[in-house]
């Protein structure tokens, strides 16, 4: 499949600002899965623009804007080629050991009645049996909510409500997976899946999970599906934060607004 993304992420700040340091996790790279058939990254303000890597191996651009800042759209689009593999991930960049995603973060971290979830919905069989088991239960026990994630809201604090964002859903899944023993990891990208050609206010979040002897699966806990060719991989991390698309700092005071506008579809339409 090719898919055309096209994601914006605008900064509005009430005082002008001296100086912005982002780190930047806005480009999907190659693997035996997808090809980036052309990428392009734009800044509408004078700006220094390096390229790096972060601590989970994720391409990074570290973005320097020296101010007064007012406002400054960072965007991003391009065309990737996919295919599917049933989930399994092929050629990804690995600098870590999978067991480094056994670590729960603050936002991962699994309560009493996740736990008490995953050992009842995993049951009994091998452990891709048991994570398809519960992806498919997450999926149908919250109603979807593609609003933009309320910043810092926990998986527990999610567990406990009757919808969740994707991201919230992912954040679970990582806690349940973990509970069981399972590394798993949080993915930042994107895809065309029940996306009805609007406008998302947040990339897509999903999971994989290390099953031996398989290796890393993709999982998709909003869908309840295998993530297959309707998916961009982009930056791994141990929870959204660590993958955020856009982090960083500014030196000046006043408060700021964050707009985000993402839209992904088959290149052919």
């Amino acid at each position: 499949m090719r898919l055309s993304i096209d994601h914006r992420t605008t900064y509005r700040f009430t005082v002008p600002q001296g100086r912005l340091t982002q780190m930047l996790r806005l480009t999907p790279e190659d693997t035996d899965d997808q090809t980036v058939a052309s990428w392009h990254l734009h800044v509408d303000c004078d700006a220094r623009l390096r390229p790096g890597r972060d601590g989970f191996g994720n391409k990074v651009t570290m973005l320097y804007a020296e101010g007064p800042i007012d406002t400054i759209e960072i965007a991003v689009s391009g065309e990737v080629l996919t295919n599917s593999a049933d989930g399994v991930m092929h050629g990804t960049h690995e600098v870590l050991p999978p067991a480094l995603f056994l670590r729960a973060t603050p936002l991962t971290l699994p309560d009493d009645a996740i736990v008490a979830f995953a050992l009842d919905v995993a049951g009994k069989g091998d452990a891709m049996e048991c994570l398809q088991r519960v992806n498919a239960a997450l999926s149908g026990k919250f109603a979807g909510d593609r609003a933009k994630p309320v910043a810092g809201l926990t998986a527990a604090e999610a567990f406990g409500s009757d919808k969740a964002t994707p991201r919230d859903i992912t954040h679970i899944f990582l806690g349940a997976a973990r509970s069981l023993g399972v590394p798993a990891r949080y993915i930042s990208g994107y895809s065309t899946h029940d996306f009805g050609g609007e406008h998302r206010p947040a990339p897509h979040g999903w999971a994989e999970a290390f099953v031996a002897p398989i290796g890393w699966v993709a999982f998709d806990p909003f869908e309840g599906r295998l993530a297959d060719e309707a998916y961009v991989r982009v930056a791994v991390a141990l929870d959204a934060v660590g993958a955020a698309p856009v982090a960083g700092s500014r030196l000046g005071e006043g408060n700021e607004e964050m707009d985000v506008d993402v839209t992904v579809a088959p290149a052919e339409q």
